[in-house]
């Protein structure tokens, strides 16, 4: 309940922020909001708004919505651990060590999330740590370093906006279309009750194909960042990590966590944000990474 009630308040904070956005927008440049031009400044802004600024409170969103602690003192010898060897494998990469978190799960799982590189965040479940070697923690860990260094965050963030605009701006244009078709076009009478209707049938339609475009850059992604553990650690360690999933019941992490994640469902599907961890393996046994 805290997780939903948070991702509420949440939106609806960005809702009511670029709401205040585009009046002032519209205001200033007397454009009219159901024009062309004023409905791709409308997709415009809340299709890229919204998903930068949940880019950039996503640090935050992490922290609560899964009890994240961050480790700024080690109070033990794991704590220690964790934060040398993220230390270390941020240098490799040639960024900025990263905030490095504990969440309280039993499903083994890790995520990084943040709008910059060199001011990310990396946390890891107790249940990874209890249940994983440190060999393949350490894998996993070099897996989400790769994901911060490769700025996968911030080009999903756009990718993402890209999509949320033309989501937006085709089901208000075609919803248009349509709602004056069925009332004979009378241009008098402005929008009806059937034009919102039309319109939020439409976004959720282009939503769930365009979503597609943004879970398949997510699993090319995926094997990137495997790829980035095997350059930091060694391909054997990923490869001995991803196996011990294969031996477990799958993790489970939400929304944008989801996305950067060590997660990878066995059913292949166009939804899936990770390729089949059969399919993380093989590619790594073929890679002439050592």
């Amino acid at each position: 309940m805290k997780r939903i009630a948070l991702f509420l308040l949440t939106n609806l904070a960005v809702i009511l922020v670029l709401g205040i956005v585009l009046s002032i927008v519209f205001s200033v440049t007397g454009m009219d909001s159901r024009s062309i031009g004023g409905l791709l400044v409308l997709a415009t802004v809340f299709g890229f708004g919204g998903s930068f600024i949940s880019l950039a409170m996503s640090k935050w969103m992490a922290k609560r919505s899964t009890g994240a602690v961050v480790i700024t003192s080690p109070s033990n010898d794991t704590e220690r651990w964790l934060l040398e060897t993220v230390t270390r494998q941020a240098k490799q990469a040639g960024i900025k060590t990263p905030e490095v978190a504990i969440y309280n799960a039993q499903d083994m799982n890790a995520f990084a999330t943040g709008m910059k590189k060199n001011d990310a965040l990396v946390a890891v479940s107790t249940g990874l740590l209890q249940q994983m070697t440190r060999d393949e923690a350490e894998a996993v860990l070099a897996h989400e370093v790769s994901h911060v260094a490769n700025g996968d965050m911030v080009t999903l963030a756009l990718i993402q906006g890209v999509v949320n605009t033309f989501v937006i701006f085709l089901a208000r244009v075609i919803g248009g279309l349509i709602d004056n078709a069925m009332r004979n076009n009378n241009e008098n009478s402005g929008h009806g009750f059937s034009y919102y209707i039309i319109v939020f049938i439409l976004e959720m339609v282009f939503g769930v194909l365009a979503s597609t475009i943004v879970m398949y850059y997510s699993r090319q992604r995926e094997f990137k960042a495997d790829s980035g553990s095997a350059s930091l650690v060694g391909k054997n360690k990923m490869i001995a990590a991803l196996q011990k999933l294969q031996r477990t019941s799958e993790p489970q992490l939400e929304g944008s966590l989801m996305a950067f994640g060590i997660s990878g469902k066995k059913k292949r599907s166009l939804f899936m944000s990770h390729p089949p961890l059969e399919d993380r393996i093989k590619a790594l046994q073929n890679s002439q990474m050592m």
